[in-house]
């Protein structure tokens, strides 16, 4: 039998199920930013509608940090992305 060694790291490569799945990650986290948006403008209750903003805004910083590593991951391979 073979003597294998694992992988230390994972290969800079984003296979097109990943890639998939980092898109339905965006879209979820932009969908949910835009309805507590929403409905913190229609909210009455103060203490609700400072609740609402603060998760439009979690939601909007999980979206920038998905966006940063895609950018970070494609400048550092441009050809990272499997077909």
């Amino acid at each position: 039998m073979q003597n294998q060694q694992g992988m230390t790291t994972p290969p800079p490569v984003i296979s097109t199920k990943d890639h998939l799945y980092l898109q339905d990650m965006l879209h979820w986290n932009l969908l949910a930013m835009k309805k507590a948006h929403f409905l913190a403008e229609q909210c009455q209750d103060q203490s609700l509608k400072t609740e609402l903003d603060r998760v439009g805004q979690m939601h909007h910083h999980h979206y920038n940090v998905i966006m940063e590593q895609l950018n970070q991951n494609q400048n550092q391979n441009p050809s990272a992305y499997m077909q």
